[in-house]
């Protein structure tokens, strides 16, 4: 992650090329040591000598300072631990100790970049990426939330877990940790600190940071403005389609009695919106430079936009094989080395008082507790609410202050000073204003916010323009924490909704399950009410108008569900309820291609008299169905196609059940067309802010001469025919936009001027024409003109790159650290996510993260699996043992009781106190 990341926009092109030279020549000295870690030359016995000294110990005993009794650590066949202790504190103690061993070196990244410190540790290349972060500051939220609002038990237990980890540092050189530390500490004198409390709790704010909800589509809207009208721009962002595809909670409304949520109330007549017309009228550069900011911030989740997401849903006893609910979860999520999933069991021998935990599931490194799983009574999965979350402001400001309301208010500020290993320290002040920290403080282009921007009539001068302020609730000190510790400990639904108050950001959609055969949905989260508009566009920060009401939604009104008479609850990122509910949760859900999708496979079952099964539940899981080629490829298979090559092609669609298996030729070529109709009918209409810059295309020679087979020869032109070409990603929002005018032979959006030698592209099939061809010849130079060999497969690839000194960098650092290429089945907005972006080619950057199905009540006939493996470092054997599997579909059996974990243990830790 951290030698990908470059400086934000705004930055000299020659601030760049040192930073990359400076890069380079780290990275060169890292590969001569990695060089000899793999083996590679003379000075094997040190490199192996150096990469064992790393290895944690997992048999016999070791001594851990601070324990009151012995704690048993059982590993089974793929290193995945089991904890169990006789107190909370040895059981925390105990998973800090654990996680540092198999872990510490991505924990340590993490919290730096949590903390905007990553310049401590990699140098000068970071530090627009540390004031950035500080200019945020997670840090100082965290830490305010630790002193002044987690509860005693949640800082009892983040207290051990920190000591566990710093026992495990005690006495250790980076080189006895990980290998990247060897690498690093030829560079540059770092050596890791002690771990505390407040590391534990900046992970929350970076989980927000990623799950934020739609800020881009904030800024991509206003910068639409330039080149869109209005009625252009709601093509873009269609309403969301609750005739076709179902909310998740499908009836209720606040009860205008009680003021709570009643999932079976009438609801009203919806809430309404209102937009500030004009606000942000040409604020093209300037949004599109935060636009770039926002992409060099590390995202240790993935990337966000259409199409990321997850899977969740829970189905009832009277509904499946076993009697009792089943339910399965799987987070999409950047693919990451290790994987951001650490599996991990925590047991109290007996559980009581002094010892409440009986829980298994999905960890993070670097955080106590388990975030998704189950416990000895209930069970629950998450998927991401996508809640509007975050406002930009637009701020008149001046060497005083800013204006509000016609007067001048002072900002609040702070000094931040950012080390740099290898170099001097950089001081950045930071200028808060009412709506939150001045971002564009953060770059050069932003200072000018606004300045060409025609604003509202109440707007003040323009002067120098605007700054750009982020209004975000995960800026307030928050009980996040809190809830991962009582969702452990829950028993029932009223307890597991009592945690979800608490689960404050990121908005999650909860699922749940228990062993009495109840099942249910929670919606929680802070999500503010504004004053005015409706969070799609920037508001003017100038105005009292704005701005958010000082509490938000309370929790009491936000939707449930509780045993639906349907017997099953699907949560996928789509709507939670329809817009009669009386809150705006937001404007930019997901479109609920997959939701959907869940919803008929499951409501086939019933209707055909069939249980589901666990092994149902899995292959839910790898669905590979695209919904949009059910939808085009009728009409693609209709249109007469003059070019023999191109009709061959063609003819891979019929009988084509539109699923995306790894070996598809038709899988293949039918998203190759969809990437070409995105770009033919999308790319060149968006304005230059939105546009990917340099997209090379593959085409015959102008005139065809020669021999059939050259004739067929691909000439690759870059920028020729789409210079600048923007690329929608491809995601179930684009499903929506062409869907809606699918109909319309004639719709503006079909319409391509001639361009080069290409003709003008008039109607909807004569796009679709075009599309098919320059889809077979790109598909053509990709993998070869015998369709016959062709599949999807091959296009569509994932590498696993470890996320600090994996990312870039000379082939042997790359595959010293990095895994891969596997070749995948699904795609975008298929259940099985394997997401790719139109913008950019075929290659996975999203992935279902984890698998798994929760088996309640009977919990050791639950599965699980893991993108990768248990282990960071990057030569054990379970740095990727669960990959393979992971990419056919396949789970692992999760060993919950205690004879289950013990006939699965291969490996056994005692630890002793001291």
């Amino acid at each position: 992650m951290p030698a990908n990341t470059t400086a934000p926009s705004g930055a000299s092109d020659a601030k760049k090329s040192g930073r990359k030279k400076g890069r380079r020549a780290r990275l060169l000295v890292i590969v001569l040591v990695l060089a000899l870690v793999a083996g590679v030359g003379y000075g094997g016995y040190w490199a192996v000598s150096t990469v064992r000294a790393s290895y944690p110990q997992t048999t016999g005993t070791l001594e851990l300072k601070g324990l009151t009794g012995d704690v048993e650590v059982k590993r089974d066949g793929y290193g995945i631990p089991q904890i169990y202790a006789d107190t909370d504190a040895d059981l925390f103690r105990a998973q800090g100790f654990v996680q540092a061993q198999d872990r510490f070196w991505e924990m340590d990244v993490r919290r730096h970049m949590t903390s905007g410190r990553l310049s401590e540790m990699f140098g000068s290349g970071q530090v627009e990426t540390d004031a950035f972060l500080r200019t945020l500051g997670w840090h100082r939220v965290a830490q305010k939330e630790y002193d002044e609002v987690l509860n005693e038990e949640t800082k009892k237990n983040l207290q051990a877990y920190a000591e566990g980890v710093n026992a495990y540092l005690e006495g250790k050189d980076g080189k006895d940790i990980s290998v990247e530390y060897a690498a690093l500490g030829l560079t540059n004198d770092y050596a890791p600190t002690e771990w505390t409390p407040v590391d534990s709790v900046a992970w929350l704010k970076a989980m927000a940071w990623d799950l934020r909800g739609n800020m881009q589509d904030e800024i991509d809207r206003s910068l639409l403005t330039s080149r869109l009208d209005e009625k252009q721009i709601e093509d873009l962002y269609p309403d969301y389609p609750f005739d076709k595809n179902k909310p998740i909670v499908e009836q209720g409304a606040v009860s205008p009695v009680t003021g709570e949520f009643d999932p079976d109330a009438q609801p009203s007549d919806g809430i309404g919106s209102q937009t500030p017309q004009g606000a942000t009228q040409g604020l093209n550069t300037q949004l599109a430079a935060l636009s770039d900011t926002l992409d060099e911030i590390p995202a240790l989740l993935g990337p966000n936009g259409n199409g990321i997401g997850s899977n969740s849903w829970v189905i009832s006893g009277e509904h499946t094989t076993t009697g009792d609910p089943l339910l399965a979860n799987d987070p999409h999520l950047a693919p990451m080395l290790p994987s951001l999933w650490y599996q991990m069991g925590l047991h109290c021998r007996e559980v009581s008082e002094t010892c409440g935990y009986d829980t298994a599931g999905y960890t993070f490194s670097g955080m106590p507790g388990v975030i998704i799983g189950h416990n000895q009574d209930i069970a629950w999965g998450f998927t991401n609410l996508g809640a509007d979350v975050t406002d930009l402001f637009l701020e008149k400001v001046s060497a005083d202050g800013y204006q509000y309301d016609n007067k001048t208010r002072p900002f609040v500020t702070r000094e931040e000073t950012i080390k740099v290993a290898g170099g001097r320290s950089r001081k950045i002040t930071v200028r808060e204003t009412n709506n939150g920290p001045l971002i564009s403080d953060r770059s050069a282009e932003l200072e000018k916010v606004g300045k060409r921007a025609p604003v509202t009539n109440s707007a003040p001068d323009r002067g120098d323009g605007y700054a750009v302020a982020l209004k975000w609730t995960a800026l307030e000190p928050g009980k996040s924490m809190d809830a991962v510790f009582e969702l452990n400990r829950a028993k029932d639904f009223k307890s597991f909704r009592a945690a979800a108050a608490h689960f404050e950001v990121p908005s999650q959609n909860l699922v749940y399950a228990d062993t009495e055969g109840h099942i249910g949905y929670q919606a929680p989260g802070r999500i503010p009410v504004r004053l005015k508009g409706d969070g799609t566009m920037p508001s003017p920060g100038w105005s009292s108008e704005y701005g958010w009401e000082e509490e938000p939604v309370p929790f009491e009104e936000l939707p449930y569900e509780y045993d639906p008479e349907r017997g099953y609850i699907v949560t996928a990122n789509q709507a939670v309820i329809d817009d009669t509910y009386d809150h705006m949760l937001t404007k930019d859900w997901g479109y609920g291609a997959r939701s959907q999708r869940i919803n008929d496979l499951i409501q086939k079952k019933i209707d055909g008299g069939e249980k589901i099964s666990t092994d149902d539940m899995q292959s839910m899981q790898m669905d590979n169905q695209s919904a949009i080629a059910a939808e085009l490829v009728p009409e693609l298979k209709k249109i007469t196609i003059k070019d023999q090559s191109v009709r061959e092609a063609q003819k891979l669609l019929e009988g084509w059940d539109y699923t995306q298996e790894p070996d598809s030729a038709a899988a293949a070529y039918f998203n190759g067309v969809w990437r070409n109709i995105l770009k033919l009918a999308f790319g060149n209409k968006l304005p230059k802010e939105l546009r990917a810059e340099g997209d090379c295309i593959y085409v015959k020679p102008a005139v065809a001469t020669g021999p059939v087979d050259e004739q067929n020869k691909l000439v690759r032109e870059c920028g020729q025919r789409d210079p600048d070409s923007a690329q929608p990603d491809g995601g179930d929002r684009w499903y929506e936009v062409v869907g809606s005018i699918l109909d319309d032979q004639d719709n503006d959006w079909w319409k391509v001027p001639a361009q080069g030698r290409e003709e003008a592209i008039d109607t909807r099939d004569q796009l679709f024409a075009r599309a098919m061809e320059d889809a077979r010849w790109e598909l053509t130079a990709e993998l070869g003109k015998d369709i016959t060999t062709w599949s999807w497969g091959r296009l569509h690839q994932l590498t696993l790159r470890n996320q600090t000194l994996g990312k870039e960098g000379p082939g042997l650092l790359q595959r010293a650290l990095n895994r891969g290429p596997w070749h995948l089945g699904g795609g975008e907005a298929a259940v099985n996510a394997t997401g790719w972006n139109a913008a950019g080619g075929y290659d996975v950057i999203w992935v279902p993260s984890m698998r798994m199905v929760v088996n309640v009540g009977e919990w050791d006939k639950s599965r699980w699996i893991n993108l990768t493996g248990a282990s960071g470092h990057a030569f054990s054997a379970h740095y990727t043992d669960q990959t393979d599997k992971w990419v056919d579909g396949e789970l692992l059996d999760w060993s919950y009781g205690k004879d289950a974990v013990d006939g699965s243990t291969v490996d056994t830790l005692t630890l002793k106190k001291p």
